[in-house]
């Protein structure tokens, strides 16, 4: 069995049949279908070319795609759903949509500000009482040599805004991906300066000294980021997935299988790839 806990509707062109004909071709049982509720102001326009919703105000990637993708394929999606933590009726949202969809995930939540927002801990609370998981998109501010709109989009405030939520939540499980959080796999200083550092991974790395002090932290391998943290250093990696193979999960965030591919090659046991691949998610979510 495989579950990929991190994709999207509608996402790069792929529609619900390519979409579950995609998961046929790479043995994918279930996807965690994630929406992702931003203002159009805190995301990159480069985006517009691979979103659904660009001109929603619960774009750009509603809720309501998610929605009719469960309904027409009930028995391949897990429902997720991010209302922005800084509107005032976020908790409302959330719970309407937990008891009408049945939602079982809060995410994606990437937005344009402080993960430990007073707003945003008290939504997380919410979740962590209700049983759902927080998968987060963390990234950090440097110059891509973009001029215009903005030299880089950050996301999150970085791990130490991301670790004090974790912290502050202890009864709520966080799931960390994305650049900004893969990057501190490595103690090196790469993470303020690139998306996808290089080179071995150093000692010292937050993303670690994370998972041993904080039961209620998970990672979602996701993503070029998650892919790149894994494939930089390869016999890092095989001991990074045995030591933490009770809190890793495999998801894609796209539509290739780039993932399955560098998980097989580190000649893991079965039993560390299982939990990976379905094991931790089902942990999360029963099904």
């Amino acid at each position: 069995m495989i579950i990929d806990v991190h994709n999207h509707p509608d996402w790069y062109g792929y529609n619900l049949e390519r979409f579950l004909d995609n998961m046929k071709q790479y043995n994918i049982d279930k996807t965690w279908l994630l929406s992702w509720e931003c203002p159009a102001t805190e995301y990159n326009p480069e985006y517009i070319k691979h979103i659904p919703d660009p001109d929603k105000p619960n774009g750009p990637i509603s809720f309501e795609r998610c929605a009719a993708y469960k309904e027409q394929a009930p028995d391949k999606f897990i429902l997720g759903y991010a209302p922005d933590p800084r509107l005032p009726d976020a908790i409302d949202k959330l719970d309407h949509a937990i008891r009408l969809y049945d939602v079982k995930v809060y995410g994606e939540l990437k937005l344009r500000m402080m993960y430990d927002n007073p707003d945003a801990l008290r939504l997380y609370r919410f979740c962590g009482e209700k049983g759902l998981p927080v998968l987060v998109h963390i990234d950090y501010e440097f110059d891509t040599g973009s001029t215009y709109p903005r030299p880089n989009w950050w996301y999150g405030g970085g791990i130490g805004a991301f670790e004090r939520a974790v912290q502050a939540c202890p009864e709520t499980v966080f799931i960390g991906h994305a650049p900004g959080f893969w990057a501190h796999i490595s103690g090196d200083d790469q993470y303020n300066k690139t998306a996808y550092p290089t080179g071995p991974v150093l000692p010292g790395g937050r993303v670690s000294e994370m998972l041993r002090s904080y039961p209620n932290l998970y990672c979602d391998i996701s993503a070029g980021s998650g892919c790149n943290a894994l494939a930089r250093d390869r016999e890092f990696a095989k001991q990074f997935l045995i030591d933490f193979q009770d809190r890793i999960m495999y998801g894609r965030d796209y539509f290739d299988n780039v993932h399955q591919q560098l998980l097989e090659s580190l000649d893991l046991p079965k039993t560390v790839l299982d939990k990976i691949y379905y094991q931790n998610a089902l942990k999360l979510i029963p099904e």
